[in-house]
């Protein structure tokens, strides 16, 4: 049985011709993995659009309620760099929908992935970033909520530090949050993590993976956990219009390789999310996306 994936067809809403956000990538990701027979009888698992009831978990109910309603004042939908208008406030609820679906999945197969989600600058307060909700803090706190965890781990790759995240869970010793980005990049105010590494510019293959190995040994440190949220942005890429960072494509999967491995390793359900990528080539881009989940099929097929 091939790892589950999760997919919703709003994941991919209209955006003005020209825009700098990939929209595209979401439809090419989901093609290319159909392609690749990573997906189970060629269905995806739909998640439902997130509800309100969830959605304020994580954020201050009065934004939420301007998302819902397509009310969101102009000076932070500019802040969040999208027309806030019905088709974008759906896939943001499509991708959260997606991401708790995605990790409760984790915990009954103990690997799944989301082919959207990692919406990382996201603040309690309201969006930023080309990110309208917090997915990952949303599913967090719905599975608490519900009691099926109780502590998680967020691993950020992403070539931006994680600060929503950081926002949401500042305080919060039920939530460890680990990023390791670009120093230099945006957001030019960090919030802090709960364990940060900001790199220097121009960081390739070698020099990454030399630090992210005993980084995962010291988030898992911090454990006991009882899931782990994994971003995984290929915005370190080299070629990435929005990174700072020389990642190859091989850089990229043996990352992925190494996250999924040593969690799976330790016995954590792991969710994995898209994060971050921008390209003009949504081809080329949707391929650095699959890493992914060419990583964890690799690794729910060892383990069956």
């Amino acid at each position: 049985m091939p790892v589950p994936i999760v997919h919703h067809p709003a994941y991919c809403a209209d955006l003005p011709e020209g825009h700098r956000f990939p929209m595209d990538k979401f439809r090419a990701v989901a093609a290319q993995l159909t392609a690749e027979g990573l997906v189970a009888g060629g269905k995806f698992h739909r998640p439902r659009p997130a509800p309100f009831e969830w959605v304020a978990l994580a954020h201050d109910p009065a934004y939420v309620d301007q998302v819902f309603s397509c009310s969101v004042p102009h000076a932070v939908a500019r802040e969040i760099g999208f027309p806030m208008k019905e088709d974008i406030a759906l896939r943001a609820r499509c991708a959260t929908g997606g991401s708790v679906l995605t990790g409760y999945l984790a915990l009954e197969h103990g690997i799944a992935c989301n082919t959207a989600g990692g919406s990382h600058h996201a603040r309690w307060k309201h969006g930023a970033g080309f990110c309208v909700f917090n997915d990952v803090a949303v599913a967090i706190r719905v599975m608490q909520a519900d009691g099926v965890i109780r502590r998680a781990l967020v691993i950020d790759l992403d070539v931006h530090q994680g600060d929503g995240t950081a926002d949401i869970f500042a305080g919060d010793s039920s939530v460890f949050t680990f990023s390791m980005h670009s120093e230099k990049n945006y957001p030019v105010r960090k919030v802090p993590s709960v364990l940060d590494i900001g790199l220097e510019d121009g960081v390739g293959d070698a020099a990454y993976l030399d630090r992210l190995r005993p980084a995962l040994d010291t988030v898992l440190e911090a454990g006991p956990f009882d899931i782990v949220f994994y971003n995984a942005g290929v915005d370190p890429f080299a070629g990435d219009r929005l990174g700072r960072l020389s990642l190859t494509q091989e850089g990229l999967m043996a990352r992925d390789k190494m996250v999924i491995e040593t969690l799976r390793a330790s016995g954590l359900p792991l969710a994995g999310v898209l994060g971050g990528g921008y390209s003009t080539d949504i081809e080329e881009l949707a391929d650095r996306h699959c890493n992914l989940h060419r990583a964890a099929a690799a690794s729910f097929l060892a383990d069956c």
